[in-house]
């Protein structure tokens, strides 16, 4: 089977690159490994452990690609406040949605619920979806990539976008150079219900071991929250292996009893914390995008925002170049999207791997210095206020789905 484009991976980012393309006139296919179906969604269902934190730049790109009324018809939490504090000192830091005349920073959405509601749209959008599609082997011929699958069998195309996770199987097959390193933790995620409302707002602390996030979602009121805690490999053993009352006591102890009693908790997932980045996201036909590309620490939340920007980018550079007449997959045309998302992409993660260093140093002077610091940007509206701004993904190189 032929086709001008083939995507492989399915979830979030990929599925949003294919529908940015849907009206290109391009052939293209769409594969994934997995199902592609969407789940009935049931309001009263438990949590999906896997949340992410979408900003306003996500919110316009899926609304612009006809997804965002299907996660408001299943289920999101707006947020619009944030509260960060040191566990080690008395440093702390607060951010409102109002203070860049927004309504909200972001909404807290399950993965599940976003990728169900890009799935509806790309069922009807004449895509080529090949659910099953497990790939085995990649390699030039002639000017396209064969891609071989499993079961056999064979697919050709001149441009691949990898879209296939943290793990992907294009980018490890096509022998693509990653920077990486292990973060020495590992993050415990769940959801769980505490005895106070969590006001609509993002809850961080940093403690000795990690940071630990309580994230707002809504279901029947404001009590339930995701959490997201980073530990030591060590420690995520230990509390993996505790049952709920324990893991609930000493998460509400961790949290500072912020919000009372952790009244009760979902399943735990236990993963591992890895930062990766490509050194090249192109080459002659293949171009690398979301987690993919880079993965960064979860911090704050950021990950599938640069991979919906990603997307984004892509699709609008490949259909300047397609009504340009140029070839897409010619290294020069792909180069421009490399160009356009690799520094603010570097950037995000440089500045996560900062706080994460920052908050995880022992000596006096640097937690005299990360509290004093907290305290001072506090106390700086103009500051807080372009923090905010960042969050919100609603500066810098835009591309067109993102604009207002």
């Amino acid at each position: 089977m032929r086709a001008d484009l083939i995507i492989v991976g399915a979830g979030m980012v990929g599925s949003a690159l294919a529908l940015a393309l849907k009206d290109s006139g391009l052939d293209i296919l769409l594969i994934d490994g997995s199902p592609l179906s969407v789940k009935p969604f049931e309001p009263t269902a438990a949590f999906e452990p896997r949340v992410s934190a979408l900003s306003a730049a996500s919110q316009r790109i899926l609304l612009r690609l006809g997804a965002w009324p299907g996660v408001l018809a299943r289920r999101s939490s707006p947020y619009s406040e944030m509260r960060v504090w040191d566990g080690s000192g008395t440093g702390q830091i607060h951010f409102s949605a109002s203070s860049v005349h927004a309504e909200v920073l972001g909404h807290i959405v399950e993965n599940r619920v976003v990728q169900d509601a890009l799935m509806e749209p790309l069922h009807d959008s004449g895509i080529g979806l090949m659910p099953g599609a497990r790939l085995e082997r990649l390699r030039r011929s002639g000017d396209d990539w064969l891609l071989t699958l499993v079961d056999g069998r064979e697919l050709r195309a001149p441009l691949v976008v990898a879209a296939d996770g943290a793990n992907s199987a294009v980018r490890r097959l096509a022998g693509c150079a990653t920077r990486e390193w292990d973060y020495l933790h590992h993050a415990i995620v769940t959801s769980v219900r505490c005895a106070e409302p969590h006001q609509r707002t993002a809850w961080q602390r940093f403690t000795d071991d990690g940071p630990l996030a309580f994230l707002p979602l809504e279901r029947g009121g404001e009590h339930w929250c995701s959490i997201v805690w980073s530990v030591t490999p060590a420690e995520a053993e230990r509390l993996m292996a505790l049952d709920d009352a324990v893991f609930c006591s000493e998460l509400g102890r961790a949290f500072e009893w912020r919000l009372g009693e952790v009244l009760g908790a979902d399943p735990r997932l236990c993963i591992p914390l890895r930062q990766r980045h490509a050194k090249r996201y192109v080459e002659e036909g293949l171009a690398l995008i979301g987690d993919a590309a880079h993965t960064i620490h979860p911090l704050a939340g950021q990950g599938v925002n640069l991979g919906f920007l990603d997307a984004a980018v892509l699709a609008e550079v490949l259909l300047h170049a397609n009504a340009r007449g140029e070839r897409l997959a010619d290294e020069r045309v792909l180069g421009r999207f490399e160009r356009r998302r690799m520094p603010h992409n570097l950037a995000m993660m440089a500045a996560m791997e900062g706080f994460e260093r920052l908050f995880q140093a022992n000596p006096l002077p640097l937690r005299w210095l990360r509290n004093s610091g907290l305290k001072w940007v506090d106390g700086m509206p103009e500051a807080k206020a372009l923090f905010v701004r960042q969050a919100l993904g609603l500066s810098g190189d835009l591309p067109d789905l993102a604009r207002a």
